[in-house]
């Protein structure tokens, strides 16, 4: 059954605050995971969050930003240097030109600070809308909804989306989810996907939200199922 499709939206309303209040109760102290100062901080931790664990970033991070304190620094320093610090994170190469191409651009186009619009973070090299809600939502305090694997896979679960693709997921999401409500909802949500539901083995039985969740739903009917049939 396909529960996000056939839900009317103001059931799904009703089914994200109850959502909220309870995955507020379960992780009351969630936050962006990855460790910064200032914006330009969380922006480099972000680029480099890219296909590598938060934690990883975050042992990369003290000597990378210990070197390089603003965007003229990496805009004018080695980008060799820059691919040293950072190689364990993965496309060491990539990440380095992004990161010294979005410093140049920062410190030529907006006085070396990083910019506070959508349209303007995404205009800079290797931020992508996910990086731009991100730091809107915890450096700036605007409310973003960075999408990634765990907000895919939890709010496909949840039959909040049937999408895939990032950019239609944060539409969805947004038109759900009170905008205050925003860069917490990612938060909580990413939270339980590390938490609870993982990718291959969601702890359901645990699930502070099982009961709000279609998914699990299905599975308790089918297990009845094949319990009649034996």
């Amino acid at each position: 059954m396909d529960v996000s499709k056939k839900q009317p939206m103001k059931d799904k309303q009703a089914r994200v605050q109850a959502l909220i209040a309870r995955l507020r109760q379960a992780y009351p102290d969630a936050h962006c995971a990855l460790h910064y100062k200032n914006p330009l901080e969380l922006m480099v931790a972000t680029i480099l969050s890219a296909q590598c664990t938060d934690e990883r970033v975050n042992k990369v991070t003290p000597a990378l930003f210990k070197r390089f304190k603003t965007a003229r620094a990496y805009a004018e320093g080695s980008l060799e240097e820059i691919q040293g610090l950072i190689r364990s994170t993965g496309f060491y190469q990539n990440k380095a030109r992004n990161i010294q191409g979005a410093a140049q651009k920062i410190e030529k186009e907006f006085f070396g600070k990083v910019p506070q619009t959508m349209a303007e973070l995404v205009g800079l090299p290797g931020v992508g809308r996910k990086t731009a809600n991100v730091i809107l939502g915890n450096a700036f305090g605007i409310p973003g909804m960075p999408v990634d694997t765990h907000m895919i896979r939890v709010n496909n679960r949840l039959g909040l989306t049937r999408e895939k693709d990032p950019v239609k997921i944060e539409a969805e999401l947004t038109a759900l989810v009170p905008q205050a409500e925003w860069t917490l909802y990612s938060h909580w949500i990413i939270s339980h996907g590390r938490a609870r539901c993982q990718a291959r083995k969601p702890d359901c039985e645990s699930c502070e939200i099982a009961d709000l969740c279609p998914r699990v739903g299905m599975i308790q009917h089918n297990t009845v199922k094949l319990r009649k049939l034996k």
